[in-house]
């Protein structure tokens, strides 16, 4: 049942199906234990949903538990109550006395706990790449536990989230309306003189107002709109100026619902433009094209890059870059799962379910392209999760 705050959006059931599958990675991998700081793991796995990660916390798995254990702040506590069916055993406070202290740190209270079980001598894994896992994290853990033993479990529970079950590919659709409805909204805005801060302003509101029956969620990366020069580089943000009389504009955004993300890019051409971006843009259309032609179960990661690098490549065109990754579930600073990528030498195999992020921009010297597409892949190919023309969008 859903709480006062709109969570409760899975299945008791669901959960304990994610957790069996994890726990299964766990006997492969030879771990006992799994340490848990990526925010979107302590939400898969639990449903814990809160602005928290910016101090330690974590999410504790062991074999031999029927549920997770939540470990976090003190005055966060009650937002796990909240957010998460765990019982009041499993949601451990550590002492607000320990945050941003110089010394003494969170995590030396998580080994305490841990202890405390009798999981001292343990195999624990831990996420070395995730963004809140500190080195200070991982120094106080390793000092507490000197008789376990430590390995990084390479992002095991991203792994596990690839492939999205139906009720988490109902909330991407809903993320991809949203991202459809706020990228609509930012074009119809975009116009010679505008100041850039108000394009991105319409943004903000479409995102969190949403769609009819799906209210929108704070994305897990801001928008990101490169002007001119800037389109040459992907990851600028937006300033006061007004947009040109001519030239380019690269908009990057996402709907997200319930943390479930969907993103998409468009470029807008201000003005009548020259044939080389005409051309270059219906490269990269068809290049997605053929990307997401590929894109079905039993074919590879490397191969649905490769469909789209063909078509780059008989156009003159190259991107050095990855095309893809997996997006879902996220919390800042990335929309991104940080497991499979659409690239050469990546041989995942692609499944039903699993949904990409299809990055398909071209960035030269002195401006860039980018349309790109976020899918779920399919027995019929790769399916568009949003719904906007897909074109160089000319604004003359």
């Amino acid at each position: 049942m859903a709480t006062a705050n709109g969570f409760g959006t899975f299945t008791q059931a669901e959960y304990g199906q994610r957790l069996a599958g994890v726990k299964t990675r766990m006997q492969k991998a030879g771990f006992d234990l799994i340490v848990c700081q990526d925010p979107a793991n302590m939400c898969w796995l639990t449903g814990y949903d809160g602005w928290s990660f910016y101090v330690p916390q974590c999410v504790l798995v062991h074999l031999e538990e029927d549920r997770p254990i939540w470990f976090g702040r003190a005055q966060d506590a009650k937002s796990a109550r909240l957010t998460t069916g765990l019982p009041e055993k499993n949601i451990v406070p550590f002492s607000e006395r320990l945050v941003q202290q110089p010394v003494e740190h969170p995590y030396d209270e998580l080994a305490q706990l841990i202890r405390s079980r009798g999981w001292g001598k343990a195999r624990i894994g831990v996420e070395m790449d995730a963004h809140y896992y500190t080195a200070r994290c991982h120094a106080h853990l390793v000092q507490g536990l000197p008789d376990a033993h430590f390995a990084n479990n390479h992002d095991l529970v991203n792994w596990a989230r690839l492939v999205k079950s139906e009720a988490e590919m109902v909330l991407i659709r809903e993320a991809g309306a949203i991202c459809t409805h706020a990228m609509n909204r930012a074009i119809e805005k975009m116009r010679p003189g505008v100041p850039q801060n108000h394009v991105i302003a319409e943004i903000y509101h479409a995102q969190i107002m949403g769609v009819p029956g799906a209210g929108g969620d704070y994305a897990a990366i801001c928008p990101l709109m490169p002007v001119g020069e800037g389109t040459s580089t992907p990851h600028l943000t937006w300033s006061d100026a007004p947009l040109p009389d001519s030239g380019l504009a690269i908009l990057e955004i996402a709907g997200v619902r319930r943390r479930y993300h969907a993103a998409l890019t468009r470029t807008v051409h201000f003005g009548q433009p020259p044939q080389a971006i005409l051309d270059m843009a219906k490269a990269i259309v068809e290049g997605v094209d053929a990307g997401l032609e590929k894109a079905r179960p039993g074919n590879t990661a490397e191969e649905v890059e490769a469909a789209w690098q063909a078509v780059l490549q008989r156009n003159g065109l190259k991107k050095e870059s990855r095309v893809g990754y997996p997006v879902g579930l996220a919390y800042p600073p990335d929309w991104g799962e940080r497991t499979a990528s659409l690239r050469p030498g990546d041989t995942t195999e692609m499944q039903p379910g699993m949904c990409f992020h299809f990055m398909a921009g071209v960035w030269l010297d002195d401006f860039g392209i980018a349309i790109s597409e976020s899918f779920v892949v399919t027995d019929r190919g790769g399916e568009r999760l949003c719904d906007v023309a897909r074109e160089l969008v000319v604004i003359d």
